[in-house]
């Protein structure tokens, strides 16, 4: 069966896969006062990073339409997977499964499977990932949209962050309660739970905030000989292989895949931050 992985620019791909015909990204809106793009090819990370800076006014992003999703289901592909933002925070899920049933209006039914990640960036990434695996090994698309239910279930995804501004100004942090940390260089460490951010622990300075985090990982995860880590950076490169390097001091892993933030990554991440999935 042919298919087609849709997922809205909050998922990072590698770039082997941006024009592989098994992907289609759909793009997030971005605003920065009287700024306004597109998530797309066109995304610039070092001069969008800078009008966030330089602005007083809080970044924010628009979901996709259903109609943009609509027009990504319109294919050959028999097999529609989507994979989202989580719904806790963005509406691109519920624009997602809008896009479905006008599809089905329009042009009758077809296979298509929305997934809410309950994550975000590498999050979305694994999911599409673990999708495109199961339909090379053959899986037909009931059990793939069973396996990948199952898997989103036990992914994790963490991160930390240099500025918690973003998250804080759009509603995003109701269960971190170390918000005053950062005038002393509190960096907490945080875990996405089923799609809501939560603490998990604290370091002063970020080295050692990202060292909590690995401890972190290490305790919660399971057979992690068997699991891909994904980090994913926003400009910042040697900090991302510094965490690559705390992780396989403590473990060994399937593979190790390091990415740079797209657009809506790097408006919730700012300048510095990692996150990492698994």
């Amino acid at each position: 069966m042919s298919y087609r992985i849709v997922v809205d620019s909050c998922c990072e791909l590698q770039e082997k896969y941006k024009n592989d015909e098994r992907f289609r990204i759909v793009p997030l809106g971005l605003e920065v006062g009287d700024y306004q793009i597109w998530d797309d090819e066109n995304f610039n990370q070092k001069e969008f990073l800078k009008k966030v800076a330089d602005c007083p006014l809080c970044p924010k992003s628009s979901c996709p339409s259903p109609e943009k999703y609509m027009e990504a289901f319109d294919c050959d592909a028999e097999e529609i997977y989507v994979v989202t933002l989580s719904s806790h925070l963005s509406g691109s899920y519920n624009s997602a499964e809008l896009g479905k049933n006008l599809f089905a209006e329009k042009y009758g039914e077809k296979k298509i499977h929305v997934v809410d990640s309950e994550s975000a960036s590498c999050g979305e990434t694994q999911l599409a990932m673990r999708i495109m695996r199961y339909k090379e090994a053959g899986l037909s698309f009931e059990d793939t949209v069973s396996k990948i239910e199952v898997f989103k279930r036990r992914m994790r995804t963490y991160f930390v962050l240099d500025n918690l501004e973003t998250l804080r100004k759009n509603g995003r942090l109701g269960g971190v309660k170390a918000l005053v940390a950062s005038t002393l260089n509190i960096k907490p460490v945080m875990i996405g739970n089923l799609g809501v951010i939560e603490q998990k622990s604290q370091a002063i300075g970020i080295n050692k905030a990202l060292a909590k985090l690995a401890d972190c990982i290490v305790a919660d995860v399971t057979r992690p000989e068997k699991r891909t880590l994904m980090i994913t950076h926003c400009n910042c490169p040697e900090r991302a292989e510094y965490m690559r390097k705390l992780m396989e001091k403590r473990a060994s892993y399937r593979k190790v895949v390091i990415m740079d933030t797209a657009g809506v990554s790097s408006m919730y991440a700012n300048d510095g931050g990692i996150i990492v999935t698994l």
